[in-house]
């Protein structure tokens, strides 16, 4: 009977790793699609039970997403983006300052709205910049793959996988204590992974080229009452989170599923804005679907019991120190390559509660959460934001990066960043 679940267990695994590699040749199949069959293989044969489908789906990060995305589809609507893309630009005449301000604008736009959200309409920004510096889309591609992967990694709702070890590992005040771990070595991070890209693609500190037509004064901003109904949800739903975070360091009455709070904000929002029907349009769903069955093919996964035994070999016991952060961070670079970081974060933290980790092993999920995000930058499957912004690139603009172009640069970065977050991480277990 254990080894039918195994084999079912390496089926479900076989789809989700072929599809995506399939997907990486035809990317017209929806990353959905894949995940959805896997689920539906898991609940088919017996991984799990149908009855319990309802108590595996985490509606909390759902409605969080869902949320996020609607502030988010309000901002981009409105021609919000386009007016700041426009107002940085003008800044200054310094091509590589000009990289580290987008570099900066993409990865603190991540980390408040969302990677993946930010992969989306990130990439209809990049031809426009692409002018402005007189440079090629592949370096600028880099640069917005990169930034908003580094810069999720920040903010408890930077991305899934963040959402996901913040309300499933139940970390106290997770807002503050994200920043307070990983803000400093993010920027760090950002500026080397930035002068890395300038070198790589040698970029001069000249003076930029400059097109005219796209800095003159002209009215980006499409709907004013728009901007402001976004901006004003944008802040409102960090300030709430923050206010949040604080109640419950001070074990005040908090809202305990954080998913509510952009939720219920996005929720109000709809009624202020001009074309409400546009703008729910403009969210995510397939993404929404895609984590839905994320949920239900990974618990088949955890249920077949197949990657207990590597997981047990890499790290077989609570190690809350150096070794242990040193087997977290190698276990989520590997297998993020081979599951896509989000659905493997889902199955290893199911194995790091069955170890005995709870929400007093801070630094160990901390750890956790910076190296299933930063796995992303590896390789081209490491991450779902990838997917989308390589996706947008062939489908929108004729081009493409080679699997074999990523990971030349993704290794060199991921390996800069990572040992940089874990410095930082070991330095203050110590304190």
């Amino acid at each position: 009977m254990v080894e039918i679940k195994e084999f079912m267990g390496l089926l479900v695994l076989l789809i989700i790793i072929g599809g995506f590699i399939l997907r990486a040749k035809k990317p017209k199949i929806p990353a959905w699609s894949i995940m959805s069959f896997a689920g539906s293989i898991s609940v088919l044969f017996g991984l799990i039970p149908i009855d319990k489908l309802n108590y595996i789906i985490n509606w909390n990060l759902i409605l969080l997403l869902i949320g996020m995305f609607s502030i988010v589809g309000i901002i981009e609507e409105s021609g919000l983006i386009d007016y700041f893309i426009i107002k940085l630009s003008r800044l200054t005449k310094s091509k590589t300052l000009l990289l580290y301000i987008f570099s900066l604008f993409f990865a603190i736009a991540a980390s408040f709205m969302v990677n993946d959200a930010v992969a989306i309409f990130g990439v209809g920004f990049l031809p426009m910049i692409s002018r402005i510096l007189d440079m090629p889309l592949e370096p600028l591609a880099f640069l917005l793959v990169f930034s908003i992967t580094i810069g999720s990694a920040m903010t408890p709702i930077g991305n899934p996988q963040n959402m996901l070890i913040a309300t499933e590992a139940s970390i106290s005040a997770p807002f503050v204590t994200f920043f307070k771990y990983l803000a400093v070595p993010t920027f760090i991070n950002l500026c080397l992974t930035t002068y890395i890209l300038a070198k790589i693609y040698r970029v001069k500190r000249g003076n930029r080229y400059l097109n005219p037509g796209l800095l003159i004064q002209k009215n980006y901003l499409r709907n004013k009452r728009d901007a402001y109904v976004g901006l004003i949800g944008l802040a409102l739903t960090i300030f709430l989170m923050l206010l949040n975070d604080f109640l419950e360091m001070f074990r005040l009455p908090h809202v305990t599923q954080i998913g509510l709070i952009p939720f219920v904000i996005a929720s109000f929002s709809y009624i202020f804005v001009s074309s409400p029907r546009e703008v729910l349009s403009k969210v995510n769903w397939s993404a929404i679907i895609f984590f839905i069955a994320m949920f239900i093919a990974s618990q088949g996964i955890w249920n077949s019991t197949l990657l207990s035994y590597p997981l047990h070999y890499l790290l077989p016991r609570l190690m809350n120190n150096t070794s242990g952060f040193l087997r977290i961070t190698l276990i989520s670079l590997l297998f993020s390559q081979l599951l896509s970081n989000v659905p493997f974060t889902n199955i290893f933290i199911l194995y790091l509660h069955n170890l005995g980790y709870s929400s007093r092993d801070v630094l160990s999920w901390i750890t956790f959460s910076m190296s299933s995000t930063i796995a992303g930058n590896f390789t081209i499957l490491g991450a779902i934001s990838n997917v989308i912004i390589l996706d947008s690139l062939e489908t929108r603009f004729n081009t493409s990066i080679s699997y074999a172009r990523f990971i030349k640069l993704g290794v060199m970065i991921t390996l800069v960043n990572v040992s940089i977050y874990l410095l930082y991480i070991i330095a203050l277990s110590y304190l």
